[in-house]
């Protein structure tokens, strides 16, 4: 089983770091920035040497500059690759501030819907309360006879009023008439009483109309007139 080797994520960056600058992709090979720098020091040694050299200073500086060129194109692709880099990181920063603008917006709608959806709920229980006193008020009879009713009932009152004031004219009568009759009974029973205890006082009692108590005392008694109500 082949084995893994773990790095550190500051190691991975700093190979990252190291291939990008030597503008290499793997760790075979002399690195380009080497090869350049070797052919820069031939061509600046042979420049140095005092000998009529100018074809191998001619060689050598072609020889450099087509290095050189080999080491510029990749550095003016990496180069692109970084604006481009740039000029998108720019655009998700606009796109992120546009979306975060957006979704402070939604946030704000939604807060405003909210009391929207509350105002609309109050307004609909209060139509529907509207309109239960709507139909209890359609449920009930017209003023006109709503009064016409109150009329009668006020007719009515007076009468009952009358009635009471009548029956209680009455009743006060009855019992005038009431007591006066308790009074007479009373007074015929406490006569019948003495008449009991002393039955021979009778016949010495003259008559005031001229007939013997006997008489008297044998007539029936009318009884007492009540005025009717």
């Amino acid at each position: 089983m082949a084995a893994h080797y773990a790095i550190s994520a500051s190691e991975d960056d700093g190979v990252i770091r190291q291939r990008l600058l030597t503008r290499t992709t793997t760790t075979r090979g002399e690195p380009p920035l080497k090869k350049l720098l070797k052919k820069f020091l031939a061509f600046a040694g042979e420049v140095d040497k005092d000998s009529d050299n100018y074809a191998d200073c001619e060689k050598l500086y072609k020889s450099f500059l087509q290095e050189l060129g080999t080491f510029e194109l990749p550095l003016i692709k990496t180069k692109a690759v970084v604006d481009a880099n740039k000029r998108e990181q720019e655009s998700f920063k606009r796109l992120q501030a546009e979306l975060s603008k957006q979704i402070n917006q939604a946030q704000d709608d939604i807060e405003d819907l909210k009391l929207q959806l509350e105002e609309g709920k109050i307004e609909r229980q209060h139509k529907e309360e509207c309109e239960a006193i709507r139909r209890l008020i359609g449920a009930q009879p017209p003023r006109s006879e709503t009064q016409k009713a109150l009329n009668e009932l006020e007719k009515e009152l007076v009468i009952l009023e009358a009635e009471n004031t009548a029956a209680a004219r009455t009743l006060e009568i009855r019992k005038k008439q009431f007591a006066l009759l308790l009074h007479v009974v009373d007074d015929l029973q406490s006569t019948i009483e003495d008449e009991q205890k002393n039955p021979l006082d009778l016949d010495l009692v003259p008559s005031t109309s001229g007939v013997p108590s006997s008489v008297d005392a044998g007539t029936t008694a009318e009884p007492m007139a009540v005025d009717p109500v």
